[in-house]
């Protein structure tokens, strides 16, 4: 057996410095995989305390699949300002807040680089001025009422298509803003060329949208950009036109088991919640259920806002009983008809956005979510348009389904009394006649939107109910919709 002499201790010392420096070396390595894993976490979304701040700026899970890298959004209008209407995306209709960093209906979080995607605050967000020097009152619930969605895609696709839209030349507009460390700024050097090839196949799919009737602001087409996005269906022999307004989402509870959306095509909350989620581009395996749910509980009991302007209460009183014998049956929560469909030849009213839903829709929706415990099942074709409760209806104007009727004093009128043209994306309220002021056709260097009711999916005819009445009580019965 062979004898081992003892270490001397210089060579102890030696082991002893070299386990240290092994040590030091495993801690360094530790704290560099912490920190890349704290600044790179690839899902880390922006969280608020404060529900309405969450519903207008929390992450719902559309970042991972279908957002934009921060910097990359936020540098667009500065390199293609002669894109927009008008300056940045406030130009777009979007609603910028003082002290916020992104506007309303945006939210972050991080994959891999910060993204920005949708969420609900930007369909369901609006503005409502009392006149023309005010301030605008930022309301939420209410349908947007001057977002401008089709433009916006129409603008990240002008933006992708662009050869301006190169690595370097975003880079340097990056840098004219901020900073980034040589690790972020690889990521953004190939984060570049995939997002614009992104919005590029996104502008194709979407681009049947530029042979129908322009949206304008507080409408969109819900249904077919699902078949283009959701199925990858051709469009090229769909011609159907599905314009709609956005709706409010106030008092959810008690629409449980109504016919939701404006044609009645599904009875479930959850079903019509999470469908909407898909629309604002979260997918079946990133949705985020925990933070979706927090703001389906909240709008379960979220009140409409009261009437904040003057009211005739002697005026309402006379027009209680003729809303109660005209409207209340199918317009109030717990009437016998409000939530059901009344078919288009009985309602009347422009037959389009009810033509653009058809069976194979509603079966392949059926289909999505397959494989998780909430696949829908709840998806239908009907054959009219679905009675809806009219709480905050004095925020929702213009009204009938595809925002075709600028007041509710118009709607009182039969359908060739009805204004033929009028502007929408005007937030200055029309007290008089319930509405947004309709008449005005710029503001400031800014254009809105010219309606057009004789273009198809525009038409104002149909809900004739009401129009007999005598204009003194049409005045009495429109007081009263002012408290509903």
């Amino acid at each position: 057996m062979k004898d081992y002499e003892p270490l001397t201790s210089v060579e102890i010392q030696e082991r002893r410095r070299a386990r240290i420096v092994v040590i030091i070396i495993i801690v360094i390595l530790v704290a560099i995989a912490a920190y890349l894993y704290w600044a790179f976490n690839p899902n880390r979304p922006v969280d608020y305390a404060d529900i309405q701040e969450h519903f207008k700026y929390g992450s719902i899970g559309s970042e991972p699949a279908n957002g934009i890298p921060y910097w990359i959004f936020k540098v667009m209008p500065d390199m293609f300002p002669e894109k927009l209407p008008g300056k940045g995306y406030a130009s777009l209709g979007f609603i910028e807040e003082p002290g916020k960093d992104l506007p309303v209906g945006f939210s972050v979080r991080r994959v891999i680089v910060d993204r920005v995607g949708l969420n609900c605050g930007v369909c369901h967000t609006g503005t409502v001025r009392e006149n023309a020097s005010s301030q605008p009152r930022v309301i939420v619930g209410m349908p947007a009422n001057r977002l401008e969605l089709e433009n916006y895609v129409r603008f990240l696709t002008a933006c992708a298509v662009d050869p301006r839209f190169t690595v370097d030349n975003v880079m340097t507009a990056i840098a004219a803003r901020t900073h980034l460390g040589p690790i972020e700024a690889y990521i953004y050097r190939t984060a570049i060329p995939l997002t614009r090839e992104a919005l590029i196949e996104q502008g194709n799919r979407l681009s049947f949208i530029n042979n129908r009737p322009d949206w304008g602001p507080g409408r969109v087409d819900t249904f077919n950009p699902y078949k283009a996005i959701q199925f990858h269906w051709s469009m090229e022999h769909d011609d159907s036109i599905g314009t709609s307004d956005y709706p409010s989402v106030w008092n959810q509870r008690p629409r449980e088991g109504m016919q939701l959306h404006w044609d009645g095509n599904n009875t479930s909350v959850d079903e019509r919640n999470k469908s909407a989620a898909l629309g604002a581009g979260v997918t079946p395996s990133t949705i985020d259920l925990d933070r979706l749910k927090r703001i389906e509980n909240w709008l379960l009991d979220f009140k409409a806002p009261a009437y904040p302007y003057s009211i005739d209460e002697a005026l309402a009183a006379k027009g209680d009983p003729i809303y109660k014998q005209h409207c209340a049956s199918c317009h109030d929560f717990g009437a016998q008809l409000v939530g059901t469909v009344t078919p288009i030849d009985k309602i009347g009213t422009d037959p389009h956005r009810l033509d653009s839903y058809t069976y194979t829709l509603a079966v392949n929706q059926n289909m999505m979510y397959a494989g998780y415990p909430w696949r829908f099942s709840h998806f239908r074709k009907t054959d009219g348009y679905a009675n809806m409760p009219l709480d905050g209806i004095w925020l929702r104007a213009p009204y009938l389904h595809n925002g075709s009727v600028p007041t509710l004093r118009d709607l009182l009128e039969p359908s060739e009394k009805r204004p033929q043209e009028f502007y929408r994306g005007y937030d200055v309220f029309d007290q008089k006649n319930v509405g947004f002021v309709s008449n005005i056709a710029a503001e400031g260097g800014h254009q809105f939107f010219r309606y057009d009711t004789t273009l198809p999916g525009n038409s104002n005819r149909g809900h004739v109910y009401g129009t007999t009445l005598s204009p003194e009580e049409k005045d009495a019965v429109l007081e009263y919709m002012k408290k509903l």
